[in-house]
C-alpha cells in the first residue's frame, strides 16, 4: 500500500471529486499495534513517527491545503512519567531530523497549543521550524503540541474579556467570527474533514469548534499502518459526500 502508483493514487483521489482543503488526524492505534506485536510502546510511537512522515508528503501531493495532526494532547500528560519522557524524545528527534526536509519540500510548519507547558529546548526546536518554513507557499503542516480545544476556547474567551474591558470591542459585536478570530487556527482554511484512526469513535477534545461543519471519518485503522493509500481513500469517501451545512 505504501507503495501505492502515481496513477492509482490520482485515481482514488480524481474520484472524490474534490480534495478537502483542510484535513485534521487524531492518530490513535500507536499502542495497540505494538501490543498486537509484543513489542513494547515505545515502538509503536516510532512506527507511528513515520507513518506522520508517509502522511504528511501524501497531504501535499494530492493538494490539501492544511494538514493538522494530534500530536500531543494536554490529557496526554496524564502518561505514565516514562511513555511522556519517550513521546517528547520522539517529538525532538521528528523535528531536528525533518525541519530541512520539510523546507526543502515548500512545506509550512505550524504549531497549535500552549508551548509554554513544554520543555524550552522543545519549544525552540518548535519556533525554530516554524521560522525556518514560514515563508513557504505549499501545505500548512499544523502539529498540535499541548493542545486542548477547550482550553483555546477558554484563552479566546479571555481574550475577548479583556478587549471588552479595555473597550477595544463591544460585547453587542461578539459574535462566531470574534471568536475564530482569536482561535489557534484563525489563518488556515476551514476544517473538511476530521479523521480518527484505530475504531475509536470521539473527538477528545481536538478542533471541537473548528469542526462544527467538518465531515467525519472514524476508520479502524491503527495510525502505524495509515498510509498513502488510507490518505487516498479518506479524500474519496469525503468527496462522495454530500455537505449541507444546515441548508436543508
Amino acid at each position: 500500500m505504501k507503495g501505492l502508483s502515481a496513477s492509482a493514487v490520482s485515481d482514488a483521489v480524481g474520484a472524490a471529486g474534490s480534495v478537502p482543503r483542510h484535513i485534521a488526524i487524531i492518530m490513535d492505534g500507536n499502542g495497540r499495534w505494538a501490543k498486537r506485536r509484543f513489542l513494547p510502546r515505545i515502538a509503536g510511537h516510532k512506527a507511528g513517527a513515520e507513518a506522520v512522515r508517509t502522511v504528511v508528503r501524501a497531504a501535499r501531493d494530492f493538494g490539501v491545503q492544511a494538514l493538522t495532526l494530534y500530536a500531543f494532547s494536554s490529557e496526554n500528560w496524564r502518561r505514565s512519567n516514562e511513555e511522556v519522557s519517550d513521546l517528547m524524545g520522539l517529538l525532538r528527534l521528528y523535528l531536528r531530523r525533518e525541519i530541512r526536509e520539510l523546507n526543502s519540500e515548500n512545506v509550512r510548519l505550524r504549531t497549535i497549543g500552549d508551548l509554554s507547558g513544554l520543555g524550552k529546548d522543545l519549544v525552540a526546536l518548535a519556533r525554530e521550524g516554524v521560522e525556518a518554513t514560514k515563508n513557504n507557499t505549499g501545505l500548512n503542516f499544523v502539529l498540535a503540541l499541548n493542545y486542548g480545544s477547550q482550553d483555546e476556547i477558554v484563552r479566546a474567551m479571555r481574550d475577548i474579556a479583556t478587549d471588552v474591558r479595555e473597550g477595544r470591542l463591544e460585547p453587542a459585536d461578539i459574535d462566531a467570527a470574534a471568536i475564530e478570530a482569536r482561535l489557534d487556527t484563525n489563518d488556515l482554511p476551514p476544517l473538511d474533514l476530521l479523521i480518527r484512526t484505530s475504531g475509536e469513535r470521539r473527538l477528545s477534545n481536538f478542533l471541537l469548534w473548528q469542526a462544527a461543519y467538518a465531515e467525519l471519518l472514524f476508520v479502524d485503522t491503527l495510525w502505524p499502518d495509515f498510509d498513502r493509500k488510507a490518505l487516498a481513500d479518506a479524500i474519496a469517501n469525503f468527496g462522495i459526500r454530500e455537505r449541507r451545512f444546515g441548508g436543508r
